[in-house]
């Protein structure tokens, strides 16, 4: 799909560096390279060379490099100008390409144009964005591999195989008396439950992507000075949060992100939960329920003096259909020891000499969900999760429409290989492209 118009853009970060690049593609690329260079470079082959306002003097040197199409990342003619990393002088030279006929891009217009033009499906496009939002070496990794296709290639022989068992189903409604016994002959019902089973492990690795992007958003609460800062700073590694001996400190939720194993986990300390008659500390309390509407993970501490009374009893009442764990905070002021209890629901620990941490980190990891290395995992983002459970659940009804009527079973089989395809931009509406594309950064 040629674009009729030419897009420029910094495609470098905001600020100083030693180093900004320029970006742009479309028809007029080579226009805008004969005047900005004064000549036209070898393609893929970098040149030194003084970057030309209109009167011919010098706005920049650096180096240039030319890709034609359709060898280049949009599939358009494009040029790349890398000069100085200073913020004026780069407005110079996008400015100059406007100028000569370009227009400002849009937010992942480049990486736009690349999947409208088949560069790159609709999976390995998120991954641009996602490698580049990687909170962790391990979401960085997956992300590479979701942008070279490891995830796309999984959904693409699902689909595969899932047009050749339609083919082979469709074949036989023509023929209703022959219908069962050719299809076991042919072990398409073999062939379903195989396809089940891929999915299932897709959809576990996809889950491990997720968990890898999005993390885990975890809320301390419970009653004033029971050591929910304490508790915060101890897993982040330093004070986030300030602590001190007086009940309430903590009048706002203060939020900090941490990693273990590479699972970014979003942990919002609270006020602590009391009837109080302050209208600061109220607001404080009243933040907290709202942060426990949005989490996945609740982390009731109580003091390990008197464990769990008839005030956490209260707050335990009101909390939110949650995955919740009980943490016995203070175990330093008492003879315990660090331990979790069978089901790993209560911990025993020590936040301000760190005993019992590791039990608390190995919890939260299995709360999340965590159960496999970053290596072998690609990437996903919720939508992708959503779309393979929808397929997944076509699937399990298609199984269970096999032996009633083969149109059923047809039927499900369709709309598991469209809800797969939407994963990889097969089948797309514009307004998710336009909600995908527009969380990108500009020049990308």
């Amino acid at each position: 799909m040629a674009s009729s118009d030419t897009i420029a853009a910094i495609a470098t970060a905001p600020g100083r560096g030693g180093i900004g690049v320029v970006r742009v593609s479309g028809p007029l690329a080579r226009q805008i390279a004969e005047a900005f260079l004064g000549r036209m470079p070898e393609p893929r082959r970098a040149i030194y060379c003084s970057f030309q306002d209109a009167a011919g003097a010098v706005l920049d040197q650096g180096i240039a490099l030319w890709f034609p199409a359709p060898h280049s990342y949009t599939g358009e003619d494009v040029l790349e100008l890398q000069g100085h990393g200073g913020p004026h002088i780069l407005s110079l030279v996008l400015e100059r390409c406007v100028e000569l006929g370009a227009r400002h891009a849009d937010a992942g217009e480049f990486t736009r144009r690349a999947y409208l033009n088949d560069k790159l499906d609709l999976a390995q496009a998120e991954a641009v964005a996602d490698l580049i939002d990687a909170e962790s070496r391990e979401a960085a990794r997956a992300a590479v591999r979701t942008m070279q296709g490891a995830f796309s290639r999984e959904i693409e022989a699902l689909v595969a195989g899932l047009i050749e068992l339609r083919a082979l189903i469709e074949a036989t409604l023509d023929f209703p008396e022959e219908e069962i016994d050719f299809l076991e002959r042919a072990q398409a019902f073999d062939r379903l439950a195989k396809l089940r089973a891929r999915l299932d492990n897709v959809q576990h690795e996809a889950c491990q992507g997720a968990l890898l992007r999005e993390g885990l958003n975890i809320v301390l609460i419970g009653q004033p000075n029971v050591g929910k800062s304490s508790l915060l700073n101890a897993l982040a590694g330093f004070e986030a949060a300030i602590v001190t001996e007086m009940a309430g400190t903590t009048r706002d939720t203060v939020k900090e992100a941490i990693q273990i194993e590479g699972v970014p986990l979003h942990i919002t300390d609270t006020a602590g939960l009391r009837d109080t008659q302050d209208p600061v500390e109220q607001i404080g309390i009243a933040r907290t329920w709202a942060a426990l509407a949005k989490a996945d993970v609740a982390i009731l501490l109580v003091d390990a003096q008197h464990g769990v009374g008839p005030n956490e009893a209260s707050i335990l009442s009101r909390m939110p259909d949650i995955p919740r764990l009980t943490i016995h905070n203070k175990i330093d002021l008492t003879a315990v020891s660090p331990r979790q209890s069978a089901d790993g629901g209560e911990i025993w620990l020590s936040a301000k000499h760190g005993q019992g941490l590791s039990l608390l980190r190995e919890r939260l990891l299995t709360l999340a969900g965590w159960q496999t290395q970053a290596s072998g995992v690609f990437l996903a983002r919720q939508r992708h999760v959503d779309a393979i459970r929808r397929a997944a659940l076509h699937l399990q009804q298609a199984e269970a429409a096999a032996r009633v009527a083969l149109e059923l079973l047809a039927e499900e089989l369709r709309l598991a290989q469209v809800v797969l395809s939407e994963i990889t931009g097969e089948f797309s509406a514009d307004d998710l492209l336009g909600e995908i594309f527009g969380r990108f950064c500009i020049g990308k």
